[in-house]
């Protein structure tokens, strides 16, 4: 029943993210206590402690989204400093490796190293998201093909169908935020 209800409102959340809506983040914090529930019975641990993390950066997402932009109005989409990027990137690996060395030594978790590898690029991703940096839909595509087989092999298939749909709207993500940026409507690409 939480992984149904929580799938439920990851695909209002995503749809929304898509549409640069800010009910996004109601919806993300819905989802995100659900997945923590089916984690937890799932010994993906990492997987759980993200969802926990996602929580706070959804709160802050939501401020963000409201008040972040020029002048305290609403953020725009725009491009991932350099400077960032190459932070974020190194410190998904270095979260990665850690996480993974605790995941392996003190859990049982089931897949400790990939799944302390997708926790910490998800988290880029999600930071990113917050900030309406276009490239974190390049993070979820290769995240979420990835999460696909993970769960899939941890027979949660209705998680990792999810997870295929989240792969299907972060192209669609990825394309309508390029549109917002460059000023065309969507009806007006082809």
């Amino acid at each position: 029943m939480a992984e149904a209800a929580g799938v439920l409102f990851g695909l209002i959340g995503v749809v929304l993210t898509v549409r640069q809506s800010i009910w996004c983040w109601p919806a993300g914090l819905a989802n995100v206590t659900l997945f923590m529930v089916v984690f937890f019975h799932a010994r993906l641990y990492g997987s759980m402690g993200l969802q926990a993390v996602y929580f706070g950066l959804s709160v802050y997402g939501w401020r963000q989204w409201l008040r972040g932009g020029a002048g305290s109005g609403r953020l725009a989409v725009s491009r991932t400093p350099r400077r960032w990027a190459l932070g974020l990137a190194a410190a998904a690996i270095v979260a990665a490796a850690v996480t993974g060395q605790i995941l392996s030594a003190r859990t049982d978790a089931a897949l400790p190293r990939l799944d302390a590898a997708l926790t910490a690029c998800s988290l880029v991703a999600q930071w990113m998201t917050t900030r309406k940096w276009i490239e974190t839909w390049l993070v979820w595509i290769a995240v979420d093909a990835v999460y696909v087989g993970m769960y899939a092999s941890q027979q949660l298939h209705v998680t990792a169908v999810l997870y295929a749909v989240f792969l299907v709207l972060a192209v669609a993500g990825w394309r309508e935020w390029r549109r917002s940026m460059t000023g065309i409507s969507p009806g007006a690409a082809a």
